[in-house]
């Protein structure tokens, strides 16, 4: 599958910037932490965001003086303004990139205030829900007869399509997550263009937000597919996902930053933070009760 410039990214930097105006050239990081599942960053304003680490992304992680070269800015990466953490993004060292991203999650959190002023609605005016402390995967309804395509090992999504016999397809680049029933409905990730046009839902990892295949795989989704993108990554605003055929968002807000960079900063994961410093957020177009 061709790789290709984020243009969701790019399309989301610019609505924060939109919301924010000059205020962002005075926002700094003060605090980053790269975890072994989660990399964060909290603001000067208060707010926190998060990001996959994208460990298998780092063959440099192997080797002490490579990883030197990874992350060159260690040490220093405290007072830096949220906008270069927003260049990083496009710098071509993922390391940089994830903590972009995380900062890029935290300015959403920040620009909820100003959504909240004349309701939900997209910069192009599409009307939209943000529950908070709801479960994606709760929020969508399985229809028996439609064809599911799950890209990523997201487990919880897995155990469910199993319970309820779905017809579903998981595609996943490293087969060893899986196990048991679930290797039943395996496919290699580079076969997406066999299933992908196919499925009447999607439900897709945020991970594909830092590998730059999300684009590529909704320009594959067929008129009138439902389609989630889920995971911390993906705690931003959605303008430029819904321009793009998404339906449902999944993601969360950090409620308590520091405590939540000190969980990840640990090899904490979602279930140490979960409901105590940081909450799971749905964000869908109103009126798609089914995603």
């Amino acid at each position: 599958m061709e790789v290709r410039e984020n243009g969701i990214l790019r399309d989301t930097i610019n609505y924060v910037k939109e919301i924010l105006g000059n205020r962002l050239d005075e926002i700094t990081v003060v605090r980053a932490a790269f975890g072994l599942f989660f990399s964060g960053v909290k603001l000067s304003t208060g707010q926190g965001g998060l990001c996959f680490t994208p460990i298998k992304e780092i063959p440099e992680a192997v080797c002490c003086p490579s990883s030197a070269r990874a992350m060159p800015l260690s040490g220093r990466l405290k007072k830096r303004k949220a906008t270069e953490y927003l260049d990083d993004i496009f710098s071509g060292n993922v390391l940089k990139k994830t903590l972009g991203i995380a900062t890029l999650n935290a300015l959403s959190t920040l620009c909820w205030k100003e959504y909240c002023k004349d309701g939900l609605v997209t910069k192009k005016g599409q009307e939209f829900e943000l529950l908070k402390s709801a479960d994606a995967f709760d929020e969508l309804e399985l229809i028996q007869g439609e064809k599911t395509v799950v890209i990523g090992a997201l487990v919880p999504m897995l155990k469910r399509l199993i319970k309820e016999k779905q017809d579903f397809t998981i595609l996943e680049m490293d087969s060893r997550t899986l196990k048991g029933a679930e290797l039943e409905h395996y496919a290699p990730a580079a076969e997406a263009n066999k299933y992908v046009p196919h499925a009447d839902l999607l439900v897709i990892t945020g991970t594909t937000i830092i590998n730059d295949t999300l684009e590529e795989l909704l320009k594959m989704a067929k008129p009138g597919a439902r389609i989630l993108v889920t995971g911390p990554t993906a705690s931003m605003l959605p303008d430029a996902f819904f321009e793009r055929g998404v339906t449902m968002l999944g993601g969360i807000i950090v409620t308590k930053p520091d405590e939540v960079l000190d969980i990840i900063s640990e090899a904490g994961s979602g279930y140490h933070f979960f409901g105590k410093s940081a909450e799971r957020l749905v964000i869908k177009i109103k009126g798609k009760h089914n995603a």
